[in-house]
């Protein structure tokens, strides 16, 4: 079996999910690391129609396409197809995160280090929940965000929701759109 990347273990409190989101990643991970991918997020939101949600980023660091999202499409349906974690009908969704992608593993917050993002606490700071700043990464296991010159330093369990924001500086470090 291939090595996954991605863990329950490894998101930040806001990426926790179900168990059957868990066992879908845990499905699924294998399939995208042998197509050159990993698994940002898997969601799976509830409605007269369940929709599963699959975001997937390229392990080069290149743009992901269309025809990849659909060759994931593609693999991923037919695994899940056999393992059957989800009862009942759904749809399926693949896509690439984006350039305001959202930052599930503490290992994110490194890797987009010098770019802003918006996060989303579940227990008001200064008495606020949202925070946009510059992203400093992590030290001694906690999020570093700088707030207006005021450096936070924000627990993992702490943040419900984490994303980047869409800047001139995102748009030019993501290189040229393909597709």
């Amino acid at each position: 079996m291939a090595q996954v990347s991605f863990s329950p273990e490894d998101r930040i409190a806001g990426g926790r999910q179900d168990p059957v989101a868990d066992r879908i990643t845990e499905i699924i991970a294998p399939v995208l690391e042998s197509l050159g991918f990993e698994v940002v997020r898997v969601l799976l939101m509830s409605g007269d129609r369940p929709v599963l949600q699959i975001m997937a980023d390229r392990k080069d660091g290149g743009q992901t396409s269309i025809d990849d999202c659909a060759g994931i499409s593609r693999q991923v349906s037919a695994m899940l197809d056999v393992e059957d974690p989800i009862s009942g009908a759904y749809e399926l969704e693949v896509s690439s995160p984006g350039i305001d992608r959202p930052l599930v593993k503490l290992g994110d917050f490194d890797r987009w280090a010098g770019f802003d993002a918006r996060l989303e606490l579940a227990v008001p700071r200064q008495g606020r929940r949202r925070f946009k700043g510059r992203l400093i990464g992590t030290e001694d296991g906690h999020i570093k965000l700088d707030v207006d010159g005021d450096i936070l330093a924000i627990a993992p369990a702490d943040v419900m929701k984490a994303k980047l924001v869409l800047t001139d500086a995102l748009l030019a470090a993501s290189g040229p759109a393909t597709g």
